[in-house]
């Protein structure tokens, strides 16, 4: 279990860079002006030789530098013990996330399920387009986001569905090894309870078995309701859960991932 585990966490960095990075001690520092959890915490990604009481401040140092609270990423690869150290500090628990698996040979896969359009790269106008379903308005990440899905090392299949010319859903498929990860699943409000989710997810999953992939994965927010329907009706299963722990500054701090 530990080594799927270690591989999917592996695969998942190198599907979503952050902006900025620092290796330290068996730890990477990921720093994104706080546009999502995932692309600014802390991970523990190999043996450390350091002790925890002397990590965490130094952490907490380099985040508050760039006027952000610290994050640590907590997946069922961490010790017990370090969680509980971050809740004595203070740290509030938040975006509990379930990681799922698919096994693309055991389901019924289209050929094209139609309505999607699908490519090797990530346009300008999808990126645009991704940030108007999301509302996202804060200038910073629309200045830095474009380069961290450009910078993304892995194939990458981006897919939507348009209606009078405008994109009114979003999807990207990243192959890596054996998997393709499924990411950036976005419907216009008012077109949403219309399958066009479904739609794209089930393109991408096809799109993927056809360049090599043998399996997918992806990660919903535990309290997610609706897209936890969505994605166990397609036939993933929750395999393990992370959540990240936030330093809290003045009170509260949350972001808007």
């Amino acid at each position: 279990m530990d080594g799927m585990i270690k591989k999917i966490e592996d695969m998942s960095l190198n599907a979503w860079p952050s902006h900025k990075m620092e290796l330290y001690d068996g730890w990477i520092l990921r720093f994104s002006n706080f546009y999502t959890h995932r692309t600014n915490s802390v991970e523990q990604f190999a043996p450390s030789v350091l002790p925890w009481r002397e990590k965490i401040p130094y952490c907490e140092q380099e985040y508050r530098r760039l006027g952000t609270p610290a994050v640590f990423k907590i997946s069922p690869l961490v010790s017990p013990d370090f969680d509980y150290m971050l809740e004595n500090r203070g740290y509030e628990i938040q975006h509990t996330t379930d990681v799922c698996t698919l096994d693309l040979q055991a389901i019924d896969l289209p050929e094209d399920p139609g309505g999607a359009v699908y490519a090797d790269r990530i346009s300008d106008e999808w990126i645009e387009s991704l940030f108007r379903l999301k509302k996202m308005t804060n200038p910073v990440h629309r200045v830095i986001v474009p380069s961290m899905y450009r910078s993304i090392p892995r194939e990458t299949i981006s897919a939507c569905i348009r209606s009078e010319g405008q994109i009114i859903a979003t999807g990207l498929g990243i192959l890596d090894r054996d998997y393709i990860g499924i990411y950036a699943i976005h419907v216009k409000e008012e077109f949403r309870r219309q399958g066009l989710a479904r739609r794209i997810c089930r393109g991408l999953l096809s799109q993927g078995l056809r360049r090599g992939a043998r399996n997918a994965y992806l990660q919903v927010v535990h309290d997610n309701k609706g897209a936890q329907e969505l994605y166990h009706s397609l036939g993933f299963r929750t395999q393990y859960t992370y959540w990240f722990r936030v330093q809290q500054i003045n009170g509260s701090f949350s972001s808007p991932d």
